[in-house]
């Protein structure tokens, strides 16, 4: 590994072995996609298992793409927890239900954010650095 494992992950070694067995589960399952051309595939991902991933409690993001830790994959993974309405991910304008539906997209060349939602809503988003 290149890089330093968050202090998290060795304080809560439980809860960071359940996140990525859910990304497990999560990708032998049909996953939908959302294109860069704005079309939506729903296939088996296929994907590696991720290194980190960023778990976000009632975060309302703006247009924005990813920068950062994460920069230069081509794909995150994305799924909603919680009792929530609304709250979908727009990808370039093209709102995708996330609540317990995972949306894989790529973050860092795709502008996305989050719309509004009420109640408590968590969001697991899977990523690996090159």
């Amino acid at each position: 590994e290149s890089f330093d494992l968050p202090l998290a992950n060795h304080h809560f070694p439980n809860l960071v072995e359940a996140v990525f067995d859910l990304e497990q589960m999560l990708t032998n399952q049909l996953i939908k996609r959302a294109n860069t051309d704005g079309s939506v595939s729903v296939e088996k991902s296929g994907r590696i298992s991720s290194s980190h991933c960023a778990v976000n409690f009632n975060a309302q993001f703006t247009p924005h793409v990813d920068s950062g830790r994460g920069l230069g994959q081509s794909l995150s993974m994305i799924v909603g927890l919680g009792d929530y309405t609304e709250g979908e991910i727009c990808v370039e304008g093209v709102p995708h239900e996330i609540r317990y539906q995972p949306l894989e997209f790529d973050g860092w060349g795709l502008r996305h954010w989050t719309n509004q939602y009420r109640g408590e809503r968590f969001s697991l988003v899977f990523f690996t650095p090159e």
